[in-house]
C-alpha cells in the first residue's frame, strides 16, 4: 500500500507539472492571438482602401466606354482563360499543439482534391507551413515552393518571396487559377476552413465604386495605375488570408492548451481522491492491525 501511495503521490507531482506548463503555454497563445488580431484589423484597413482604388478604376474604365470584355484584355491578371492546372496555397503551423487545426486543413484538402481532379498532373501546391508540406511530400503531391518558419505575425517581407512568385507564376501560365486554402478565424473557439480564388481576380464588383465618396486624379493614366495596383491587390488578398490563417492559428494553440490544463485538474483531482482513499485504508488496516494486536495479547 505505501508503494501504491508513492506512486500516486508521484504521479500527481508529474500531471501538475504538466499543467503548469500548458497554463503558461496557454498564456503565451492568447498573448499572440491579441497582437495577431490587431495587426490583421490594421492590414484590413490597407486592403479596403486597394480594393476601393482598384475598383473605381475598373468602374471608371466601363464607364469610358470599354465592355468587361476589353477592359480584361488590357490586364491579364483579369482573364478567365481555360483551366489546365491549379495551383492552391495551402496554410497550416510549422508544428503541433494547435489541436485539430492541421488535420482538419489536410483533410478537407485531400478530399477536395480526389473530388475536383482526375489526376495530380491538374494541380500544384504551394505550401506556407511545415505540417502541409511534409504531408503532400509524404504523398508525393508536387509542391512548387515552400515556405516554413513564418513568424507569429509574419510581416509583408517575410512573404514577399512566395507571394510574388505566385502571381509571377500566374502571369507565366504556369497555372491558370489560384486558390488560397486555410481556416478562417471565427473567434477564440471557432475557425472555418476557407477555399478563397485568388486569380484570376474575379471579385470586384464595379457597382460597388458608387458607394465610395472618394474622387481620384490619376496620373499618368488609369490603365498604367491599374497594371501596379491590380498585382498589388493580388498581394494584399493573400499576405490577408496568411494573417487570417495565423489569427486561428494561434486561437487554436490557445485552445488546445486550456484542454491540456482543464485535462490535467481533472486528472490531480481523480488522482488526489484515490490517494486519500488510499491513505484512508491504509491508516484503516493499520487501526485494525494495532486494535487486534492489543486484543490478542489480552
Amino acid at each position: 500500500m505505501a508503494e501504491s501511495l508513492n506512486e500516486i503521490r508521484d504521479r500527481i507531482a508529474s500531471t501538475r507539472k504538466t499543467g503548469q506548463i500548458t497554463k503558461a503555454m496557454q498564456m503565451v497563445s492568447a498573448s499572440k492571438l491579441t497582437k495577431s488580431q490587431a495587426h490583421s484589423k490594421q492590414f484590413q484597413m490597407y486592403a479596403n482602401k486597394v480594393r476601393e482604388l482598384v475598383t473605381h478604376i475598373v468602374a471608371g474604365q466601363l464607364t469610358e466606354g470599354h465592355s468587361a470584355e476589353e477592359l480584361k484584355q488590357l490586364n491579364p491578371m483579369l482573364v478567365n482563360r481555360p483551366v489546365k492546372r491549379t495551383a492552391y496555397i495551402v496554410i497550416t503551423a510549422d508544428g503541433g499543439l494547435v489541436g485539430n487545426y492541421n488535420s482538419s486543413i489536410l483533410k478537407q484538402m485531400m478530399t477536395m482534391l480526389q473530388e475536383d481532379h482526375n489526376s495530380s498532373d491538374e494541380y500544384v501546391m504551394i505550401t506556407i507551413g511545415g505540417t502541409g508540406a511534409d504531408f503532400f511530400k509524404t504523398r508525393n503531391i508536387d509542391i512548387a515552393y515552400e515556405l516554413r518558419n513564418l513568424s507569429d505575425q509574419p510581416s509583408f517581407d517575410e512573404v514577399r518571396k512566395i507571394v510574388n512568385l505566385t502571381t509571377s507564376m500566374y502571369q507565366n501560365e504556369v497555372f491558370d487559377e489560384l486558390y488560397v486554402c486555410y481556416n478562417h478565424h471565427v473567434n477564440s473557439l471557432t475557425s472555418q476552413f476557407r477555399v478563397e480564388k485568388m486569380l484570376p481576380i474575379s471579385d470586384l464588383d464595379p457597382s460597388e465604386a458608387t458607394e465610395y465618396e472618394q474622387e481620384y486624379i490619376f496620373e499618368p493614366s488609369e490603365e498604367q495605375i491599374l497594371d501596379q495596383l491590380l498585382p498589388q491587390y493580388a498581394e494584399s488578398l493573400i499576405y490577408g488570408a496568411i494573417v487570417d490563417a495565423k489569427t486561428a492559428e494561434h486561437a487554436a494553440g490557445m485552445t488546445a492548451m486550456q484542454t491540456a490544463s482543464d485535462n490535467a485538474d481533472n486528472i490531480i483531482s481523480d488522482l488526489s481522491t484515490s490517494y486519500n482513499r488510499a491513505r484512508q485504508g491504509a491508516i484503516t488496516q493499520e487501526i485494525t492491525e494495532i486494535v487486534g494486536g492489543a486484543a490478542a495479547s489480552e
